[in-house]
């Protein structure tokens, strides 16, 4: 009887490291995937990771998929590889590496010169770093250092926080104060509140940047960003979807970007 049991154990023993060596195979091929389209630059290891997570959520955004930070169906699809159940899981961990955005995705993106920007970058902006916000350019004028493949991962870091399981979590990408929709100039207390009420009433939330993310330099060295979003909403037998153009108004804080205005219309 007992090698019986032990004859079984080494069975169960050998069918999980199967299991385990072949997902492995799975998530090297997606890092090799990813990294050949410059969105991951971590270890082929076949590891999940908030790094792995990350560049997932980079190529949803860029390719109007799902934000999940997941390999769901469709973005396997796109990818062109196997939907398998050992795969990386946004966390928060997941949207703070894209709000702050990896320094080499953003050398690899202007090498290759993708996603042209909207901003006009000093010619040795290259070495700056990417988040420094405005500097004199004659009467009237500015030149921003921010390209949009910085700001686009922050699109999808504001999207990923607001599903994060930890209820308010993109709370953390306010400002003290913030111009809120049409309730004027409010504090975060409010903004929380808010962002409460709105998890509890739509608990199953999908989102899909549904364009292009626009940028557009303020007077008072802020950054104006609008995109468009469409949602799925969901709870229980309640349903809403449909789309909006989200405009985010951006200031520099340090290395970092803070919301002090935020508004949404109807979009087509």
């Amino acid at each position: 009887m007992v090698l019986v049991k032990r004859f079984f154990a080494v069975v169960l023993a050998m069918g999980f490291f199967v299991v385990a060596a072949a997902a492995d195979d799975h998530l090297r091929t997606v890092q090799a995937k990813l990294k050949e389209g410059g969105f991951y630059f971590g270890k082929m290891d076949g590891a999940p990771s908030s790094e792995l997570s990350a560049a997932v959520t980079r190529y949803q955004i860029r390719n109007g998929l799902e934000i999940t930070g997941t390999l769901d169906p469709k973005t396997s699809k796109a990818l062109g590889v196997k939907a398998e159940a050992n795969t990386p899981a946004a966390d928060s961990e997941t949207w703070r590496r894209l709000r702050k955005t990896d320094p080499q995705f953003l050398a690899r993106a202007r090498a290759a010169k993708k996603a042209p920007s909207t901003f006009a970058p000093r010619e040795d902006a290259a070495d700056e770093p990417p988040t420094r916000a405005l500097e004199p350019a004659g009467e009237g004028g500015s030149r921003l250092i921010l390209s949009r493949e910085r700001l686009r991962d922050y699109v999808a870091a504001f999207v990923l926080a607001g599903l994060d399981p930890h209820v308010g979590a993109e709370l953390e990408f306010f400002a003290d104060r913030v111009r809120y929709y049409n309730d004027g100039i409010v504090g975060r207390e409010k903004i929380r509140r808010d962002l409460q009420r709105y998890a509890a009433r739509w608990p199953q939330r999908r989102f899909r940047l549904a364009g292009e993310v626009k940028v557009e330099p303020q007077p008072d060295s802020r950054l104006r960003v609008t995109f468009p979003l469409r949602y799925e909403l969901r709870n229980g037998v309640k349903h809403s979807s449909g789309k909006i153009r989200k405009t985010l108004i951006l200031e520099v804080l340090g290395e970092d970007l803070q919301i002090v205005g935020v508004d949404e219309s109807k979009g087509r």
